[in-house]
């Protein structure tokens, strides 16, 4: 009965219905059940979306979902599922399939934690890079998107000779320089693990020639990056529930970053029983940015503006979108959703 009451407690805040089964209306090939709303705090929302759009599950039945990338040399998204150690397929006229496994951890020593790939993306070169936790490294992957094989080359696994914590979500500056988030999550006992070799949650940067320099040791649980389209501006998000922030960067010529200052605190969002974290985001061709929060996925102008949230009122990890915007697409707890863009 606990359960019971907690579950429809939820429901009532967020608005979705408890079997999540109505079907989606704006889908003419499919029909998804459908979960959530839409919450509109500003007119110019309707600018991206509409209110009324339903919200899509296009895959179900995870541990955590984490990471989606989308692929637009073949129309699919690609999304982890950490705890699993796998990567798994989405296409709209095929629907899920496995993708990769093992993802992240490659061992044959028995471990547990979160071991899979979290983050991922796609190199200059159109070839696949994941965020491992499990091996604690960035890596890629030798084979072609069409026919992955878990064979990797390691990218960088240290700073100074230190094993990073956990790679967590990664983003390429049109320099070719590599930006990444190593928080502890990946790590069994989190930050008491005795594996722990670094003594703080870094945001760093990997140069063309190997070199790792350390962007960041202040935001205390590291998570999404993203660049504005200017790539003038980087922002990370910090998924510490004690300082639930998004940071901002200026970024100069030769990659390197200044003035960090915070950009968005969602700490009043965490009210009401909203699940979630700021974790993953992604920014629009316009420079509208998209992050998960407490509550769901947030719009947010470059001004730092809240405009409403995509909300499956389960705690949702990060974001993506297709290449034409057409839709949003974001991993959600045990669920993959998606809401059509304007």
């Amino acid at each position: 009965m606990k359960l019971l009451l907690s579950i429809l407690s939820v429901a009532l805040i967020f608005g979705c219905e408890p079997n999540k089964t109505q079907p989606a209306e704006s889908d003419q090939e499919n029909s998804y059940p459908t979960i959530g709303k839409i919450i509109k705090l500003d007119e110019r929302l309707e600018q991206y979306i509409d209110p009324d759009t339903p919200i899509e599950i296009i895959a179900e039945g995870f541990d955590w979902s984490e990471g989606p990338l989308w692929v637009a040399d073949g129309d699919y998204l690609l999304f982890s599922d950490v705890p699993q150690n796998t990567i798994h397929r989405w296409i709209e006229a095929d629907g899920l399939s496995t993708y990769l496994t093992p993802s992240g951890y490659t061992s044959d020593e028995p471990r547990g934690g979160e071991t899979g790939s979290n983050g991922l993306i796609l190199d200059p070169q159109g070839r696949l890079v994941l965020c491992q936790h499990g091996d604690r490294r960035m890596a890629r992957m030798n084979a072609p998107l069409r026919d992955p094989k878990p064979d990797f080359t390691t990218l960088t696994d240290n700073y100074e000779g230190k094993k990073y914590n956990s790679p967590n979500d990664a983003n390429y500056h049109s320099s070719g320089q590599l930006y990444f988030t190593d928080p502890p999550y990946g790590l069994e006992k989190n930050m008491a693990d005795p594996k722990k070799e670094i003594d703080f949650q870094g945001v760093y940067r990997l140069d063309l020639d190997g070199k790792v320099h350390l962007v960041s040791a202040n935001v205390t649980r590291p998570n999404g990056v993203a660049f504005s389209p200017d790539e003038k501006t980087m922002y990370v998000t910090s998924s510490d529930p004690q300082l639930p922030h998004i940071y901002a960067y200026d970024v100069a010529s030769d990659g390197s970053t200044s003035n960090e200052r915070l950009f968005f605190d969602a700490k009043h969002l965490m009210v009401d029983g909203a699940k979630g974290l700021p974790d993953g985001i992604k920014v629009l061709h316009d420079g509208t940015i998209l992050s998960t929060a407490p509550g769901g996925v947030l719009f947010l102008t470059a001004e730092g503006e809240h405009l409403g949230t995509v909300s499956s009122g389960e705690p949702t990890s990060n974001v993506a979108v297709d290449d034409q915007e057409e839709y949003l697409y974001a991993t959600s707890d045990m669920y993959v959703i998606r809401a059509k863009l304007k």
